[in-house]
């Protein structure tokens, strides 16, 4: 049997590849199949109609704001077909339009998909108010928030901001944000609802913050099995207050 040797360099870019997980990466930013997929999961995510690989590959443009710079006439021309031209440059105009939520998992960020991107523009209204702590408030986990603020460091600020066209704003109402009482992890069985979820939306209407995990700011452990778990244990150690019963917590209040 033939032996499969594993590659070691980008055959679009000759760079060396880094094998993660059992699959080959290409770390180079400017890989031309790299940002050729990049256009494309771009255009697919925001439904462009009319921008196909072929198309996008007619239009020779190297990166999203390549394409939006395109003016009609250029259009026009590069695809030699005045009626296809004056689709797609209308399809690009009513994309400008797009919100937020929908434009965050268009831009290929690691693990910012179309759910996480409604969890995080429930708690935002702008692109701006992406912080690590609004991360945290919106329920997204510790990878998916670093690959975000990394995404928004070295692309967004630096380039993407001034020049594309789009306010990047969030189409959910702003709602009031209520003052953080606490955060709160719930531990075993409970007794006072049915099950953790709606507990959750209780504590959370009230103004907690609910993690799956005893994390280090937690400020109440929820424990009405009156088990002595581990976490128990772990926040005695910690000085966290241990409720054995959700009520006694809102009846606080």
């Amino acid at each position: 049997m033939k032996r499969i040797e594993i590659p070691t360099d980008c055959p679009s870019c000759s760079s060396e590849l880094e094998l993660v997980n059992e699959q080959l990466f290409c770390r180079n930013d400017y890989c031309e199949a790299k940002n050729d997929k990049k256009l494309e999961n771009f255009v697919s995510k925001l439904k462009i109609k009319g921008l196909g690989p072929a198309t996008l590959k007619r239009l020779n443009v190297e990166d999203i704001v390549e394409l939006y710079e395109l003016e009609r006439h250029e259009i026009i021309m590069r695809l030699d077909s005045e009626k296809i031209g004056n689709k797609v440059f209308e399809e690009l105009e009513k994309s400008k339009s797009v919100d937020l939520q929908s434009l965050l998992p268009a831009f290929s960020i690691p693990l910012i998909g179309r759910s996480v991107s409604e969890k995080i523009c429930q708690t935002v209204s702008d692109i701006r108010d992406i912080t690590e702590q609004t991360c945290s408030e919106s329920g997204i986990g510790p990878k998916a928030t670093e690959n975000l603020m990394s995404w928004l460091e070295q692309e967004f600020y630096s380039y993407y901001s001034a020049n594309l066209p789009f306010d990047f704003k969030s189409s959910y109402k702003a709602v009031e944000k209520k003052e953080i009482k606490g955060t709160v992890c719930i531990s075993g069985k409970l007794k006072s609802y049915p099950n953790k979820a709606h507990a959750q939306e209780v504590l959370e209407n009230y103004g907690f913050v609910v993690k799956s995990s005893l994390t280090k700011d937690c400020t109440h452990l929820i424990n009405e099995s009156g088990i002595e778990s581990a976490k128990t244990q772990t926040a005695r150690d910690r000085g966290v207050l241990i409720i054995n019963n959700i009520n006694n917590i809102i009846g606080e209040l």
